[in-house]
């Protein structure tokens, strides 16, 4: 592997001639593979300041992305040049390592291609949040040590109105184009956007600046807050509220985009990594939510709950017993279950990650639209992860769907998952990549694989698990049926609705971030069931030979992988263990 600095790049036109010379001539060896890797992980690195920064580029700490038409035109023709060439390598001169990154490699470069060709940079917001939240993670949790540091963060904070003119010309174009939003989604997103029109030396931004002995870089800060940051935001909350919203689409469908047919297509395949269409996914949905009915309704026979179905939702969405009290309860009991977790571990896991995590709150200022939980990567390798957990609305988080939600994000979830792979000898373009079907699998199975390790002792409790792996089922059905299918947005909440315990709150802020984000929710259970069905069939080839602690290393070890080439790893593994070579 080059060594970083190598790799921190040049951008433009440097770039492009790079890559063309790079790839010149016979496009069969390793080293046109690794020429590649090299170019696209550059790409990325240029796209990404804060990545680039993450990997020692300290001029990258003073910028934005670059989002002008003519930038982002010039990105796109070379991730096409990088995507031909990659098509153009023979899987069967590279070993089975090599083929993994070439897998990696073409997944990504498909789906920086498409994602423009189909208008994604026209549309920076979703019904959860949007840029205008993301770009703020510079200035969350940011410790300034140095002068240097100081001005480049100062830097940032002078180049932010100008990130915010361009996805806003983005936006209006995409008004012009039909690449919106849903209006319905859009509902309640100003606030998240308002949270941020503070006084300056209440924003967020300026909190780096607090602990500075540098008097006039604190003011110098507060002067670019007050005079650019708050404007910024004003003024796309104006947008927002007065042009955009009123301006977006009725439709909730994908396929009511432009080419819209072909870009739900596209997002089936990008986030199942496999070749099913939507009726597959909604038939296998189907399926999938009759089974665990029936094992939620022999739970109900055993709680002894006289009623239907129906009546026995109603009475864990509403009974008080089900729910904290107040933030500081539901944040202890995720503490108390993540180190009940933790404990777990070695029986599971040979290989356990360096990387600790913690348990915040998700911010408030994008709490009342988001979901119920979700884990955030570290930052750099002195930061750990965070297990995110919605305290917004305590009487819409019951405390029965914590454990599955633990297991889900923290571990042996999200956050093993993922700080695995960020520590493991691969390029980086694949240690710090992430593919949905693989990595939301691997956490609906973590939460499965609790049963083993002890969890759900309260048949509550193991109603919750249900309720999560029957919620992940749903998404089979309403994504494909909103976005391909006709359903309309209420016929999507009432499937939901009737078929898990999820709040009403966040059934109806599941459902919008549906529509709003096509295509993800189906990421989660055709991952899951693969995973089950890797496990079950090297248990079946291995018999008493089969070590679920190898099975989950060989899982794994490799980082994150579309599903066919997991597969072909774990039957490469299944081989090895019979003929005694496996290491």
């Amino acid at each position: 592997m080059p060594s970083l600095g190598k790799m921190l790049l040049c951008s433009g036109a440097l770039l492009c001639s790079s890559v063309l010379a790079g790839c010149a001539g016979n496009p069969t060896s390793e080293a046109h593979l690794d020429t590649l890797m090299d170019q696209a992980w550059q790409l990325q690195l240029t796209r990404d300041p804060q990545l680039a920064q993450r990997f020692g580029d300290e001029a990258a700490a003073s910028r934005l992305p670059d989002l002008s038409p003519a930038t982002l035109a010039a990105q796109q023709a070379l991730a096409e040049a990088l995507l031909d060439r990659a098509t153009e390598l023979d899987p069967a001169q590279l070993d089975t390592e090599q083929q993994a990154d070439l897998s990696m490699l073409r997944y990504q470069l498909q789906d920086q291609v498409d994602r423009y060709h189909y208008g994604a940079h026209t549309m920076p917001i979703s019904a959860e949040s949007g840029f205008y939240a993301y770009i703020a993670s510079f200035a969350r949790g940011t410790r300034l040590q140095t002068p240097q540091q100081t001005q480049a963060y100062l830097d940032r904070l002078a180049a932010l109105p100008d990130y915010f003119d361009q996805q806003t010309r983005w936006m209006r174009q995409g008004l012009s184009s039909g690449h919106t939003l849903p209006r319905v989604v859009l509902d309640g997103l100003e606030q998240s956007i308002a949270a941020f029109i503070t006084t300056p030396e209440q924003s967020l931004y300026y909190q780096p600046l607090v602990p500075l002995e540098d008097e006039s870089a604190k003011a110098r800060g507060l002067a670019l807050i007050r005079d650019g940051v708050i404007p910024a935001y004003r003024a796309f909350y104006h947008f927002f509220v007065n042009e955009y919203r009123p301006g977006a689409r009725e439709s909730i469908a994908a396929t009511a985009l432009p080419n819209g047919e072909a870009f739900y297509a596209n997002r089936v395949r990008h986030y199942t990594t496999l070749e099913m269409d939507a009726e597959e996914v909604h038939q296998l949905g189907l399926s999938e939510v009759a089974r665990i009915r029936a094992e939620m309704a022999a739970v109900i026979a055993d709680v002894g709950f006289e009623g239907s179905f129906a009546e026995f939702l109603a009475y864990l969405r509403t009974d008080p017993r089900f729910y904290p009290d107040s933030p500081d309860e539901l944040l202890r009991y995720a503490a108390y279950l993540a180190k009940q977790a933790d404990a777990m571990l070695p029986r599971f896991f040979a290989t356990l990650p360096r990387t600790p995590y913690g348990i915040k709150p998700v911010p408030a200022e994008i709490a009342p639209k988001y979901t119920t939980g979700r884990y955030a990567g570290p930052s750099a390798d002195d930061q750990p992860g965070y297990y995110w957990v919605n305290t917004y609305a305590l009487d819409k988080r019951p405390l029965y769907e914590m454990e599955a939600l633990t297991l889900h994000e923290a571990v042996p979830g999200h956050h093993l998952q993922i700080a695995l792979s960020q520590e493991m000898p691969l390029h980086p373009l694949r240690r710090f990549s992430y593919i949905s079907a693989f990595g939301e699998g691997w956490g609906l199975y973590a939460e499965k694989l609790g049963l083993e390790g002890g969890f759900y002792q309260d048949p509550y409790s193991n109603f919750g698990r249900l309720t999560y792996e029957m919620w992940r089922a749903a998404r089979l059905v309403v994504d494909t049926g909103m976005h391909a299918k006709g359903w309309s947005r209420q016929q999507a909440i009432d499937f939901l609705a009737a078929n898990t315990a999820l709040s009403l709150h966040n059934v109806t802020t599941e459902i919008d971030r549906y529509i709003g984000w096509p295509g993800q929710a189906l990421s989660y259970k055709i991952g899951e069931l693969t995973l089950w069905r890797l496990r079950r069939d090297a248990e079946q080839a291995l018999g008493a030979e089969f070590d679920l602690r190898q099975f989950h290393d060989q899982l794994l070890s490799a980082g994150s992988l579309p599903l066919p080439q997991l597969q072909q790893r774990i039957e490469d593994w299944i081989q090895q263990r019979r003929e005694g070579t496996a290491s």
